[in-house]
């Protein structure tokens, strides 16, 4: 098991917790009566010169980087976003450990196991720039690249670590030929960007609720996948610039956009034609989609003479049915899960090892958001909804309960 040092200063609060007195079952690590836990939402560690080394020449001198400009400053370079001047940070402690780890698929094992996680669902980490572009073909190619490498690396353990195949979905014909190789490769879902075009809104611009995509939802449907829509995919997050900005950038222009693709479906047709997609947002968070869902049948029912296409149900059920969110820690959220009945939509993320999220101290931050939810209800958010949705095989060990048993027999 990874040996996880006492957290600093800064990171000594991940430690408060109400404890789990009354719990049936524990999200501890070494408790004979663990929850299974999957994280819907983790981060892998690619080589810094991959798509440099396995990219077309043509495309070289456009990939992200560093530029160097007359007085010597650095700036991260990345063509869908503002040039942002490089700051040396100095980490220690634990924002340190965060940064080093998970370089290999054995290292990130033991660090889940250490943090109580059984499987992990995974995406890019300088990656996510992958979409950072409004040329959808350039897009689809180092898209390819991520795919190929995260397949190499992760393909023997797949029923533990599972990446995302990687979609530029403006790029249809090239999307659905990158879906389908995804799909016999294995992959046990695609990672699509937020909004199909890089860029701020355009009216213009081609987006999910349009018929346009058809192909590439049959494709999906076709092949069973999953969807997922990754935060800060779509355009970019680091649009506030001076004080604040880390944080405003980070609720308002990472998370929030996460709500238009899934907005896109719901309400716009898509499920009725397709009924069998599931797609969900990651690492946005779920206080917000209790929220989403009144406002889109508020829109539906109020705005009736505006609405097209009339719809089967409304937009809220198709999320229901049909979607999912992830979160780390969303208290408000899992506050509203019952009364707006989606314990069956959320799923819980550790975000290993990314600074946002809860590895290593996940159980005790478990403890300080899922207090008021019942014991089935926590078994469903901490790792059965993520095996109905992703496919992953429920371990014998934890068949004893009764919930995880069936779930098991039905996977």
């Amino acid at each position: 098991m990874t040996n996880i040092p006492e957290p600093d200063e800064k990171n000594v609060w991940r430690l408060q917790t109400p404890g789990a007195a009354g719990w049936t079952r524990s999200a501890r690590p070494d408790s004979e009566n663990k929850y299974f836990m999957v994280s819907a939402d983790g981060h892998v560690q690619e080589p810094g010169d991959l798509w440099a080394t396995r990219m077309d020449a043509k495309y070289r001198d456009r990939l992200p980087g560093i530029s160097v400009n007359p007085k010597g400053e650095k700036f991260q370079k990345t063509e869908g976003f503002r040039p942002i001047k490089i700051r040396h940070i100095e980490f220690a402690g634990e924002d340190r450990l965060r940064n080093k780890s998970g370089n290999t698929p054995e290292e990130r094992i033991a660090d889940l196991a250490a943090d109580g996680v059984d499987a992990e669902i995974m995406f890019p980490n300088k990656g996510l720039t992958i979409w950072a572009t409004p040329d959808a073909k350039f897009s689809q190619e180092m898209c390819k690249v991520y795919n190929d490498w995260a397949w190499e690396m992760f393909c023997d353990v797949n029923d533990v670590l599972s990446p995302m195949a990687g979609i530029a979905a403006a790029d249809i014909k090239g999307a659905i030929k990158e879906i389908e190789r995804s799909a016999e490769r294995g992959f046990r879902g695609l990672a699509l960007p937020c909004k199909p075009v890089w860029g701020p809104p355009d009216h213009e611009h081609l987006n999910y609720n349009l018929p346009e995509f058809d192909p590439l939802w049959t494709v999906i449907q076709d092949t069973g996948l999953p969807i997922t829509f990754h935060v800060s995919t779509g355009r970019d997050p680091r649009t506030s610039r001076g004080n604040g900005g880390a944080v405003i950038n980070y609720a308002v222009h990472s998370l929030a956009p996460t709500m238009e693709p899934i907005a896109n479906l719901c309400a716009s047709g898509v499920l009725d034609r397709f009924p069998k997609l599931q797609f969900g947002s990651v690492e946005a968070g779920i206080g917000w989609v209790a929220w989403a869902l009144s406002a889109m049948d508020e829109a539906y029912k109020k705005h009736h003479m505006f609405v097209r296409p009339k719809l089967e149900m409304l937009p809220s059920e198709y999320f229901k049915r049909n979607g999912f969110a992830t979160f780390q820690e969303d208290k408000p959220g899992l506050d509203l899960a019952r009364e707006h009945g989606l314990v069956n939509n959320f799923m819980w993320a550790n975000d290993y090892p990314h600074h946002e999220g809860t590895w290593p101290h996940s159980a005790q931050a478990i403890e300080r958001t899922m207090g008021n939810l019942n014991d089935s209800e926590r078994a469903k958010i901490l790792g059965l909804n993520a095996a109905r949705v992703f496919g992953f095989s429920i371990p014998e060990r934890y068949h004893n309960f009764e919930d995880v048993r069936v779930q098991a027999n039905d996977l």
